[in-house]
């Protein structure tokens, strides 16, 4: 567990490949003092009481920093009505995420607008998750941070968002909308097909969501959600945008303020977000598997047309590591531009690479020792400001 109170001990971790934004430079050593690197050399000189690593020629990167993750509610409440003490699914969470390489987490809250969301996604519980995470995140392995995701039809909730943003609490913002016939679901069978799968609906309870979704849609508070967006930018908290679906869309929401274009549903949306200056993130399951689950823009396809800069986990952290070291090994990216996908990039878009997000001096000392040369690449070491927080048995 991270203990703010403590300095971290200061560390050499030798012979590892390190990737930096730019380059893989190997047979080379990280020095760490006070959480923070402050040397990458070939030959640092051992300090009394220093703890020395040998890294037996594996890959050290950046600690992964996932800016979309809905694991959460996956933790507390894996099966409908099986819902975990809080306190310890997310305990265990943290221990799943640094096990995985991520060193920064932002979890998604939902804040959505209907009778059929999951009990945590209503506005009131999920206000009390954003103040449960910030009681418990001096405890977690993993830097924990808010990401609230707001269905911008929803009336219930904008107080307490409103709040949530002005106390601080939130720290990433996005706007979704799951209005059936377009973005994610423009093809109503997927919509059907994933809440009777994933909420156990009936045919004539899908029907009547759908009917409920689409009266929703034409009551949208849009001078509301500006002066949410315009709330975030006063704080500093980035604003992105979810399943986007068409040009008109991105040129919408970039003009709310949204810089970050999450999970766009087709190339012409891509391409547009690329147009307005946006960073493009995309799902790291969507790499790992070659396909999107709703037949929507593949990741890959994206990526390779250079309309990907970010790789999110989405509801997969395991994914994130294998799916950027598939982009590396089948050619459409050197191995620094896939690693900057689950770190660098991540880090610039959530507005905290001044921070973290790549092993240079001056930054924290978050890195993930990697042994790749195995058939199935395995994290070895977990490190988050310096602090070991993860170590694989061997």
């Amino acid at each position: 567990m991270r203990t703010e109170t403590l300095t971290p001990p200061d560390m050499i971790i030798r012979n590892v490949r390190v990737v930096t934004p730019d380059a893989v430079l190997p047979s080379t050593a990280v020095v760490v003092s006070q959480g923070i690197i402050c040397d990458i050399a070939t030959s640092p000189v051992s300090i009394h009481g220093t703890i020395d690593i040998e890294g037996e020629n594996n890959l050290l990167l950046p600690g992964f920093i996932d800016i979309h993750s809905d694991v959460i509610e996956n933790a507390i409440q894996p099966r409908p009505g099986g819902q975990f003490p809080i306190d310890i699914a997310l305990h265990e969470l943290d221990k799943q995420l640094v096990a995985c390489g991520v060193a920064t987490i932002f979890h998604c809250l939902c804040f959505l607008d209907n009778d059929e969301k999951p009990a945590f996604r209503n506005a009131e519980m999920t206000d009390f998750l954003v103040h449960h995470l910030h009681r418990q995140r001096a405890d977690f392995r993993a830097r924990t941070h808010v990401h609230a995701r707001y269905e911008i039809s929803n009336t219930e909730g904008f107080v307490h968002v409103e709040r949530l943003i002005n106390e601080r609490l939130i720290h990433f913002f996005s706007l979704m909308d799951h209005t059936p016939g377009q973005g994610q679901f423009s093809d109503l069978h997927h919509f059907r097909a994933y809440y009777a799968k994933a909420r156990g609906l009936s045919a004539e309870h899908v029907d009547r969501l759908i009917e409920q979704r689409l009266e929703a849609s034409g009551r949208i508070d849009w001078e509301g959600i500006a002066h949410l967006t315009r709330i975030c930018q006063e704080n500093n908290i980035q604003v992105a945008s979810h399943d986007d679906d068409s040009p008109d869309k991105v040129a919408a929401v970039s003009r709310l303020g949204a810089t970050i274009s999450e999970f766009p549903v087709n190339l012409e949306a891509a391409q547009a977000a690329r147009r307005h200056g946006m960073f493009i993130s995309l799902g790291s399951p969507n790499v790992l598997r070659g396909a999107s689950l709703t037949d929507n823009l593949s990741g890959q396809e994206a990526i390779k047309a250079e309309l990907g800069d970010i790789l999110c986990s989405d509801y997969a952290p395991m994914s994130l590591l294998h799916a950027a070291l598939k982009l590396y090994h089948e050619d459409i990216l050197s191995l620094p531009q896939a690693i900057r996908m689950i770190s660098l990039n991540a880090a610039r878009a959530a507005g905290i690479d001044n921070l973290t997000g790549s092993i240079e001096i001056g930054k924290s000392a978050d890195m993930v020792m990697v042994d790749d040369r195995t058939g199935v690449a395995d994290v070895l070491r977990t490190f988050v400001e310096g602090r070991e927080v993860y170590t694989a048995g061997r």
